[in-house]
């Protein structure tokens, strides 16, 4: 069977709670006609590039989907005639990924403390490396 990368983008105005119901509805659409969804990823709200059917921001959800081209299709059409989903793209792939994806990856690193601190100092002048003509100055003031 295929493999596939399935993003969908639902309104904002929806809960996390109907994006799951959503993606299940779906789901038992992929499996009613001989696929499997391997993996299931929200990724959460997000803004948009642009503004979509008057949305700023929509749900981002990820399914990694197994079945032939014929169940991908019937999910599409369901999700078109769907008034809470703002846009989908599904991408044949080779394999699907083991593991959190890019996106998951990338809020894992976000939500790392940062390590150490800048390499410059912040303040008036402490942005750049001392100059020792500014260094010499600063002394003599200091020493009057």
């Amino acid at each position: 069977m295929a493999l596939y990368e399935h993003v969908l983008l639902a309104r904002q105005d929806v809960s996390a709670q109907q994006v799951e119901a959503l993606v299940e509805q779906f789901k038992g659409v992929i499996e009613a006609n001989g696929g499997a969804i391997r993996k299931v990823e929200y990724w959460g709200v997000k803004s948009l590039g642009y503004r979509i059917k008057k949305n700023r921001k929509a749900h981002y959800t990820l399914l990694n989907i197994e079945g032939p081209s014929a169940a991908v299709l019937e999910m599409e059409r369901q999700m078109r005639i769907n008034e809470d989903i703002l846009r989908f793209m599904t991408v044949k792939v080779d394999e699907l990924e083991e593991g959190p994806s890019a996106m998951l990856q990338k809020r894992d690193r976000d939500d790392r403390p940062e390590r150490g601190g800048d390499r410059f100092e912040r303040g008036p002048r402490r942005d750049r490396p001392r100059r020792e003509d500014e260094a010499t100055t600063e002394t003599a003031e200091a020493e009057a």
